[in-house]
């Protein structure tokens, strides 16, 4: 970040290993722009810590007792305004990598990479940017072409808004309409307009066609 900007970022650190997160806050304090504003040790807590914390940046684990850190991460993405989340993470996995970005964590590093990177990763998703460790980029390059080339297959995925995407996403993960309906706040009878319209829009016909169709390209989406 650059040294000269007077801006504090406030940050706030979620994982349940008191001796990782004092090590969280040493890396932290290189730069005296970040403010830690709160620490706690799984997801409820942190969701109490919110309204006075207010942080600009969650670095988390994602995996927490209880709720788990994409859960979390999916309930921050619900405040306003939502905080950039940097997710820790042991998991290499092409298909946590996947999970964490659909419910939109913006930095994603390795645990063991936190000291040289977690700078890095909080500076990117402060400029708006998605910050993956370069030892994980292959997954992100292969969730690019997978989506690239569904699209190609079926280009009228380009007409879905926004929120219709999210559903046939949710959708993609065997949710019912009134589990879409909880996760996004909205009413079930609205989660079945939005999958009447993507079924419209993407020429599916059939009382199964949406799943299938969901369930098939669930890697891809």
């Amino acid at each position: 970040m650059d040294a000269s900007d007077p801006t504090e970022v406030r940050i706030l650190i979620v994982d349940d290993h008191p001796i990782f997160r004092a090590g969280l806050k040493e890396i932290l304090k290189a730069d005296p722009r970040l403010k830690i504003v709160g620490e706690a040790g799984d997801g409820p807590a942190a969701l109490a810590l919110l309204p006075s914390a207010k942080p600009d940046v969650v670095v988390l684990d994602l995996s927490l007792p209880g709720m788990d850190g994409l859960e979390l991460a999916s309930r921050l993405q619900k405040r306003t305004p939502s905080p950039a989340v940097v997710a820790l993470t042991m998991h290499r996995e092409d298909s946590m990598v996947n999970a964490a970005l659909d419910q939109g964590v913006r930095g994603y590093l390795l645990k063991e990479s936190a000291t040289d990177e977690l700078l890095r990763a909080i500076r990117a998703v402060l400029a708006g940017e998605t910050f993956i460790s370069p030892v994980l980029t292959g997954a992100l390059l292969r969730r690019a072409r997978r989506t690239n080339r569904l699209h190609e297959k079926s280009p009228s995925l380009d007409r879905l808004t926004p929120t219709e995407l999210r559903v046939l996403k949710l959708i993609a993960k065997n949710k019912t309409s009134r589990q879409i309906a909880e996760l996004l706040f909205i009413s079930p009878r609205t989660v079945e307009t939005h999958r009447a319209h993507i079924a419209e829009k993407l020429g599916l016909r059939g009382p199964q066609a949406l799943l299938r169709f969901a369930l098939e390209h669930q890697d891809e989406l």
